[in-house]
């Protein structure tokens, strides 16, 4: 019956869950990755909240129904893309499965994406342990009893995803992913399908810095906007007007001599008061977005652009893939998608190698005459959900069935079979 019923693909994020089932362009349901559980048992006390099985066991919600629930605490069991609480990520899962996808868990295999970290040395892992998928695998085999289970790794998704861009040529897994979401910014070379995890770097600048930047922004300047509604307010305009100029001095200038043309204004309504209320949205537009190239606007203890970010984590990876990154630096996640980000990424990456290029010719005393660099940063359509996509496509492939771990083998072996996922044939 697995034949013919499409797998489930199930993307946990830290921020935002996304669920679907395999073949589809975009997930069926994105929701906050958050529970909801009745304050009947003491919180992380849980022994006590084992005690309270029975009926309180099935009194709890997720994703938007979680949010603002008197009597219940809101939880998040993931952080920093790590599982936290495996007892409510069960929990999540179950209401994930049966009632937001409908599925009979039995009848469908799963593909789940897990997040890398990075790993501090050379030698562990992504810090996403083994463990990790190892208390995956039992609650999908053990507690939904599903017939297949692949767990893939986000940034090889996000390459795949990219196959759908016209400026690809051929499909390759190797590529750099800039992967940006609500909570972290990652930077995840990927050599021949197989993560190069010593050299992952974390940037601690995402959408939700972006959203609190121009809420500060607009703070110092709009006085109309209801407090308990500025975040909201930051958000929306993030959303339908930030974008990324070439150059903050010409732009601020653009502004000024032309108001009219560049000010957009955005209308909200009170929700204590149901009054209309407007904001004229001006710099910012363009000030939120830059805090990717100047994060020192935002956080006084990061100084990296992100242009600089990908350069060194190229340079840090084994020399025989650095070309091959920089020609394929590609794009994922919601934080990704202002207009010209791509652009403006290619540019700044191309002129810190040009200057490194020129540098050595120099030091040479013009006898190395170094061959130029192509460096090439991919936009695709799917950028924004590309990981739940990439899954997509995967699953939705003949080879996939081949690649599950089933659950015969977890039956025969145990939980350690998730510990290696194979890496496609037909990716490479």
């Amino acid at each position: 019956n697995m034949q013919q019923l499409p797998p489930c693909v199930i993307d946990c994020g830290t921020g935002y869950t996304k669920i679907g089932y395999a073949g589809n362009t975009e997930p069926q349901f994105i929701m906050p990755s958050c529970i909801a559980i009745r304050e009947s048992a003491g919180v992380g006390d849980t022994a006590q909240r084992r005690l309270a099985r029975g009926v309180d066991d099935l009194d709890f919600y997720i994703g938007d129904e979680a949010e603002d629930k008197p009597n219940y605490a809101t939880k998040w069991p993931i952080r920093h893309g790590m599982v936290e609480d495996w007892d409510l990520m069960e929990k999540f899962l179950e209401q994930v499965i049966f009632k937001y996808l409908r599925a009979e868990p039995e009848d469908h295999s799963f593909l789940m994406v897990r997040e890398v970290q990075k790993s501090l040395l050379r030698t562990e892992p992504p810090l996403n342990t083994p463990e990790n998928r190892e208390y995956l695998a039992e609650i999908m085999f053990e507690t939904f009893n599903t017939p297949g289970l692949y767990i893939a790794v986000q940034a090889v998704l996000a390459l795949a995803a990219s196959w759908t861009s016209r400026q690809v040529g051929q499909r390759t897994l190797t590529g750099i992913v800039i992967d940006s979401g609500d909570g972290v910014t990652h930077a995840i070379p990927v050599a021949e399908g197989y993560v190069i995890g010593s050299c992952i770097k974390n940037v601690p600048i995402a959408g939700r810095d972006i959203t609190f930047f121009i809420q500060q922004l607009l703070r110092e300047r709009e006085a109309g906007i209801p407090p308990e509604q500025s975040m909201e307010t930051a958000k929306a305009v993030k959303e339908r007007y930030c974008y990324i100029c070439p150059d903050i001095v010409k732009e601020f200038s653009k502004y000024d001599s032309d108001p009219g043309k560049w000010i957009k204004q955005y209308r909200g309504v009170n929700a204590v008061s149901q009054t209309a209320f407007h904001v004229d949205v001006g710099y910012e537009r363009f000030l939120g977005p830059e805090i990717f190239f100047h994060p020192e606007f935002a956080n006084p203890d990061f100084m990296q652009p992100i242009s600089d970010v990908v350069d060194d984590v190229i340079q840090s990876c084994p020399i025989d893939v650095r070309r091959p990154l920089y020609k394929n630096i590609v794009l994922s996640g919601g934080s990704t998608m202002f207009r010209d980000f791509g652009r403006r990424l290619q540019r700044d990456v191309k002129r810190v190698v040009d200057a490194r290029l020129k540098l050595s010719e120099e030091l040479s005393g013009g006898r190395i005459k170094p061959k130029p660099m192509e460096v090439q940063v991919i936009t695709h359509h799917m950028q924004r959900y590309a990981v739940w996509f990439g899954g997509s496509m995967l699953a939705s492939t003949p080879e996939f069935s081949q690649v599950c771990h089933s659950k015969k083998d977890y039956d025969e072996i145990g939980p350690s079979i998730c510990r290696h996922n194979p890496v496609f044939g037909i990716m490479s």
